[in-house]
């Protein structure tokens, strides 16, 4: 139930702004109505994270366990080997994943790493599972090889605004982002990509972000909203919590100013009552991950999950069909309608 958004849209920040100060149920009114023009809105797309390499990282993101800068107790990992990948996978899809993501606590993936995630890439798309990474920053090559591999999404989230992500970290810039998002697009790749609320930051930098990520030349195909997990040990453990309800806005805005992209209820959502959580899809949310971790945080386990669409009277989004690329070497996903933006 996707359309192409085509023109784009371009949105300015006085926009963004009378949607935050919009009447709460008035703003979930409009976003539940634009859901409904693209989306069926009883579908969730269902995904699993797997960590796939834990720990260690050389960044100073301030919300995160893995980064080596902070004593948050987690005990560095390898990375894992493909067998133990694909048994995850198909675990995932027994229980009604159609998305397999995985994800590695680096700067950059080095070019030893690369064989193995191909490996890992095709392997899970055999099992008919789309799939996604995250491996941190990559080059145009990189990118490129990836797709070849098959990779569906890649995630790399811009976190916060331009404005507020020197508080959160310093080794790596925006630009660094925007500057991977384009690589990931160039090779032909759809992209994943949102940000965290309830770092610090104010109201203004949830504008910027949303701002940020709708205007992008194409906006992300998926949208994950992470509400923060305060994790011991890292700068951020101690802050107040955000008020839920700005956490609800900030879905129904993103939906709002992106129709067309799957917005992800993602991590955060353990400590989310499920009146909360009811409030989000009706905000606009239609994808979540499922399972006991995301990467290393804790979530809500799938059957908790099942039970609540059967009480909301929602259900898992079916799988996509694949085809195969008789230009590529390797097959490749996507819906039916290539030029769907979804």
């Amino acid at each position: 139930m996707t359309s192409a958004q085509n023109p784009i849209k371009k949105w300015q920040r006085h926009e963004i702004e009378a949607l935050f100060a919009l009447p709460l149920f008035a703003l979930l009114h409009q976003a539940h109505s634009t859901h409904r023009k693209h989306f069926d809105p009883t579908q969730v797309q269902v995904s699993t994270l797997l960590s796939i390499k834990t720990g260690a990282c050389p960044e100073d993101c301030k919300y995160c366990p893995q980064s080596a800068r902070y004593d948050t107790g987690l005990e560095k990992e390898a990375l894992v080997e493909i067998e133990q990948v694909l048994s995850a996978a198909q675990q995932a899809k027994e229980t009604g994943a159609t998305r397999f993501c995985m994800g590695a606590a680096w700067r950059n993936p080095k070019a030893r790493d690369m064989p193995k995630l191909n490996a890992m890439i095709q392997g899970v798309r055999a099992l008919g599972m789309e799939t996604c990474m995250t491996l941190g920053m990559l080059s145009s090559e990189q990118a490129a090889e990836l797709a070849a591999a098959g990779l569906d999404y890649y995630n790399h989230n811009l976190d916060t605004s331009a404005e507020f992500y020197g508080d959160i970290i310093t080794t790596r810039t925006y630009q660094d982002r925007l500057d991977t998002l384009q690589n990931v697009r160039s090779a032909g790749m759809k992209v994943c990509s949102g940000g965290i609320v309830g770092m610090g930051e104010e109201q203004s930098d949830r504008i910027g972000l949303l701002q940020q990520l709708a205007n992008l030349p194409i906006p992300p195909e998926s949208v994950p909203i992470n509400h923060l997990v305060k994790v011991n040990g890292t700068p951020l453990a101690e802050l107040d919590d955000l008020d839920p309800f700005e956490f609800v806005r900030c879905i129904a805005v993103a939906r709002i100013l992106m129709p067309t992209s799957y917005v992800r209820l993602s991590a955060g959502r353990e400590t989310m009552n499920d009146e909360l959580q009811a409030l989000c899809f009706y905000a606009g949310a239609n994808s979540i991950f499922y399972g006991e971790k995301l990467l290393t945080t804790g979530n809500p386990e799938a059957n908790h999950d099942l039970a609540l669409f059967s009480r909301l009277g929602l259900r898992p989004e079916a799988a996509k069909p694949l085809y195969y690329d008789a230009t590529a070497k390797e097959s490749r996903a996507t819906v039916a309608d290539a030029n769907a933006h979804v």
